[in-house]
């Protein structure tokens, strides 16, 4: 490592290189290698007219000292890198974070680009002093926090707020992969609901029952009505009429949530309460919102082929997510983990007469399980 290394990996000439473009380079390299060019690297950037300062050099050699022994976390590195007073903090006072380098997005990586030049020119002005931050002085890191929320909170000059323009483009990757995700998931349901050699008839007397049952239920307060007219988006809209609507809308909704609880089931005191356990209801709706699009479809693919009066406990749903062959088996978590999300969804299916009162398999739940997903990976935004 020299001092063409860093010009190199920084875009820059010696003479403009800054400290963050030092420091970047630094880690780029082991430890080791760092701390052995470190007094070359110094000594070259005096020659070049930029000599840096020496409590920067100082900061250098005890972070790669720290690091190469293993007592340095990331932490540290982070906060190293942040008081060359030109890279960006990693959250900020109003909680906006930075994607990492690598998932950053064309407007994350000029908006993170225009960042650093404005910080740059506020060191330059001296707004911003380095060797402070280096020697943690509170109020310079107070005034350099300041800086940059004020910048990642002002409109530029094209209207653009910086922080609202890194996460809406961050949104709309998320969106964009979990829409694929879903697409995926429903070609290959539609392929495994092909392939059986026989298609489930729709029971209507059980339908019937169950759709008498489940407008009962989902009237009165508390679980699971609550959960099951939360996930279904029904908390605010009456009911369906159609038996057959309603049912497919309620155990659509447990593979895949529309909303939470709504305030009347919202105990205020519980969100007073920081340290308190979540609620029960609570913690089904974020087990129902753990649960990805491919233990859904390798859970139904399995219950679909084995047909009415399989089992269909939580235990037996992670086993079959663990043995199946249509999910890469790279992406299964582990089998205890799965089970655990399962214990509320198996609950669920008992209301909905999915599974009877010995979790085993209905030929309701058989008919209405592939109309469940299709219903929730087909729903449009």
């Amino acid at each position: 490592m020299d001092l063409d290394f860093v010009c190199v990996h920084s875009g820059r000439p010696a003479q403009t290189l800054t400290r963050r473009d030092v420091a970047r380079a630094l880690l780029a390299v082991p430890s080791g290698v760092a701390l052995v060019a470190l007094q070359d690297l110094r000594r070259a950037l005096l020659a070049a007219g930029n000599p840096l300062s020496p409590v920067f050099w100082a900061s250098a050699k005890q972070i790669l000292s720290d690091i190469e022994s293993g007592q340095a976390t990331v932490g540290d590195v982070q906060r190293w890198m942040e008081a060359t007073g030109s890279e960006p903090v990693l959250v900020t006072s109003s909680y906006f974070v930075w994607p990492e380098e690598d998932e950053r997005g064309p407007v994350a990586r000029e908006i993170h680009a225009r960042f650093v030049q404005y910080l740059e020119e506020r060191i330059a002005a001296g707004d911003i002093d380095p060797d402070a931050l280096v020697e943690g002085n509170p109020a310079a890191r107070h005034s350099y926090e300041q800086i940059q929320e004020e910048w990642l909170t002002q409109p530029l000059p094209d209207g653009r707020v910086p922080s609202f323009a890194v996460n809406d483009e961050q949104d709309e990757e998320l969106f964009a992969a979990w829409d694929e995700e879903e697409a995926y998931a429903l070609s290959e349901l539609q392929r495994i609901i092909d392939e059986l050699p026989k298609q489930p008839d729709r029971p209507e007397r059980d339908l019937e029952e169950a759709a008498v049952r489940l407008r009962a239920l989902v009237d009165l307060p508390g679980y699971p009505g609550n959960v099951l007219r939360a996930c279904a988006g029904l908390a605010d809209r009456p009911l369906p009429d159609d038996d057959e609507e309603l049912w497919v809308t309620l155990a659509a909704g447990v593979a895949g949530p529309i909303s939470d609880l709504s305030d009347d089931d919202d105990d205020p005191a519980e969100f007073a309460d920081l340290s308190g356990d979540l609620s029960h209801e609570d913690t089904v709706l974020a087990a129902l919102c753990s649960i990805d699009h491919a233990d859904w479809l390798a859970a139904v693919g399995a219950l679909l082929r084995l047909g009415p009066g399989v089992l269909a406990s939580p235990e037996r749903l992670a086993r079959l997510i663990a043995e199946s062959e249509d999910i890469d088996q790279d992406d299964i978590d582990d089998v205890e983990a799965t089970e655990v999300l399962f214990v509320p969804v198996v609950a669920l299916w008992t209301y909905l007469g999915i599974v009877d009162a010995d979790e085993v398999l209905t030929p309701l739940g058989w008919w209405g399980l592939p109309k469940a997903l299709e219903h929730s990976w087909s729903a449009e935004d």
